[in-house]
């Protein structure tokens, strides 16, 4: 046995072989209604960090509702769904930001797409969970990687969507280039697809729909990450399924399967096959190193700079990103180091690989020290907005939205990339004051 599959076998198989049936509890958790990360400017360096101050400092000021459009949350690579997991939900862990979002009166659904699929199968998966109707991954697109057109059937979250029924998409990590994606196919549609000799052509890929009021990515590697460009992918999707195991308690995952959702892949699980053969046969196949239709490589900066060549902000959309950061300067070496007490000690190896890597390669991003800081899986510099291989203007937030342009929010220093979504902290008034911000920006 190579040691690659050593690795890819080794990781999962003892996370799902322990018994305990607790939820791991983060050292110095930070309950974010009392307290808030230091606020930096999204273009400031990101180096030293500084003691935690009061939640007024992230407070937007907001003082008018102008829209009631509801808002989808899309989660990231390895996410699941609200039935998944044994309950333990994405947004919010045993806190389920969904409901407190709900309960505070606001219109709020959460979609589920493929986990480890590649952004273009995602934003078809998402289109459908929200339309309704079976998933269509296009018959171009479908033949040129070799997979299933069609998927799964949703019976649709929101079927009345429109240009005058909008909605708000919300994106943590890899959600963040999903809903970017879903977004450019809904306005501009696919001429790959146009052009192809099918029937039954998908809606998706006609364009001409401005269905999307507003994008939000959350901590979103969208110019990749480096924890992807430094593993070789089957060994980065295996230790991010470690990390799965290891977050939710791994009892949860053999009580409750996780559902890679692979079925245009022909990986669904089989009749009478256990959780731990599933998920063993899912990680040992050649979808990791066979295809660039994965998600191990969209989330390369390398294969996100493919991805920013043809995804574009569009005029008519508001776009806001959110950065973090849980690793501090070392003195000595200047390489980036977790921050003790802040990122979740589960983040550390990648953190500090992140946190020295540098790379000038013919034919790849050039990566230097301005890509150290990192929130444990994405290098902070990826944050806060497209910039390889993309024409997106970049802007700080100034408090005065724009539309067709990516309006950065303050950096949330000493956040992990799993404290924003409340895994490990009370981010429910932060949560609760994005709905007041997407509510309050003008039709």
């Amino acid at each position: 046995m190579n040691k690659y599959l050593t690795k890819l076998l080794g990781i999962p198989l003892l996370a799902l072989a322990i018994t305990a049936t607790t939820f791991p509890i983060k050292a110095n958790a930070v309950d974010f209604t009392k307290n808030s990360p230091v606020l930096a400017k999204s273009s400031d360096t990101i180096a030293a960090q500084e003691p935690i101050k009061t939640l007024e400092a992230f407070n937007l000021d907001v003082t008018s509702k102008s829209n009631s459009y509801p808002i989808v949350l899309v989660h990231g690579f390895m996410g699941w769904g609200r039935d998944e997991v044994a309950g333990f939900k994405y947004w919010g862990g045993t806190n389920d930001l969904q409901e407190k979002m709900r309960d505070a009166g606001y219109e709020v659904y959460t979609a589920t797409v493929g986990p480890v699929s590649s952004n273009w199968d995602r934003a078809c998966e998402l289109y459908a969970y929200i339309v309704g109707g079976r998933v269509d991954y296009g018959e171009a697109h479908a033949k040129k990687y070799g997979h299933a057109r069609y998927g799964r059937m949703y019976p649709g979250l929101y079927k009345k969507i429109s240009d005058t029924n909008k909605i708000h998409l919300v994106g943590h990590s890899m959600g963040g280039q999903t809903i970017r994606t879903l977004t450019q196919l809904l306005s501009e549609g696919c001429k790959e697809e146009k052009d192809y000799a099918q029937n039954n052509l998908s809606p998706l890929f006609k364009g001409g729909k401005h269905w999307i009021h507003s994008i939000t990515t959350i901590a979103t590697p969208n110019n990749g990450t480096t924890a992807a460009d430094g593993n070789p992918m089957v060994d980065f999707a295996s230790s991010a399924f470690g990390v799965l195991a290891s977050t939710t308690g791994s009892s949860s995952l053999t009580k409750s399967i996780f559902d890679f959702k692979l079925d245009q892949w022909g990986l669904q699980k089989e009749k009478n096959e256990s959780n731990l053969k599933y998920v063993s046969r899912v990680l040992k196949s050649d979808i990791w190193t066979h295809t660039k239709d994965i998600s191990s490589y969209d989330l390369t900066t390398y294969g996100s700079e493919e991805l920013n060549k043809w995804v574009e902000a569009q005029p008519d959309v508001y776009y806001f990103s959110w950065t973090v950061c849980a690793t501090k300067e070392a003195v000595l070496t200047g390489h980036h180091i977790p921050q003790p007490g802040v990122m979740n000690k589960m983040f550390y190896p990648n953190a500090f690989v992140m946190g020295k890597y540098t790379r000038n390669e013919s034919g790849k991003p050039v990566i230097d020290k301005s890509w150290w800081p990192n929130d444990g899986y994405v290098n902070s510099i990826s944050e806060n907005g497209p910039k390889l291989g993309s024409h997106d203007v970049i802007i700080d937030y100034d408090g005065t939205p724009q539309k067709g342009k990516w309006n950065a929010m303050p950096t949330l220093m000493n956040m992990d990339h799993e404290d924003i979504i409340g895994r490990f902290a009370n981010v429910q008034g932060w949560y609760l004051n994005l709905c007041k911000q997407l509510n309050s920006l003008e039709k």
